[in-house]
């Protein structure tokens, strides 16, 4: 049995399939509970620094799988997002997300080294 994909709308940044410029991530529910995901950074999504990615857009990604396990559509009240190391154009980034102590946790990693990690608390 596969899992359902999970998509906010078809234009959302993240997960949309008919916005070129988003990360056209696919995400689903893990049997564990567990928001995985994964996204591609395309060109679209340089950052300052050449040939790595926007950390907006890391963060996007990061912030689509926690929106997904909070089961939210209320505002991030709070968010603190570690970087830990560049992530390149071309490559594929992969996210997981989960509830934990009272509010989401998310990781994401490039070619299974991690990349970023992120904690949010929404309002309401």
């Amino acid at each position: 049995m596969s899992a359902e994909r999970l998509v906010h709308h078809e234009l959302c940044f993240g997960c949309g399939r008919t916005n070129l410029f988003g990360l056209l991530m696919e995400v689903e529910q893990a049997a564990d509970g567990a928001i995985r995901g994964r996204g591609f950074i395309k060109q679209d999504h340089q950052g300052p620094l050449r040939g790595t990615a926007h950390p907006g857009v890391v963060t996007a990604a990061l912030t689509e799988a926690i929106a997904f396990a909070a089961q939210a559509e209320a505002e991030i009240d709070a968010l603190e997002i570690q970087l830990r190391a560049p992530v390149p154009i071309g490559a594929f980034i992969d996210v997981e997300a989960r509830i934990a102590d009272g509010g989401v946790t998310a990781t994401a990693w490039v070619d299974q080294r991690e990349v970023a990690s992120a904690r949010a608390a929404y309002r309401g």
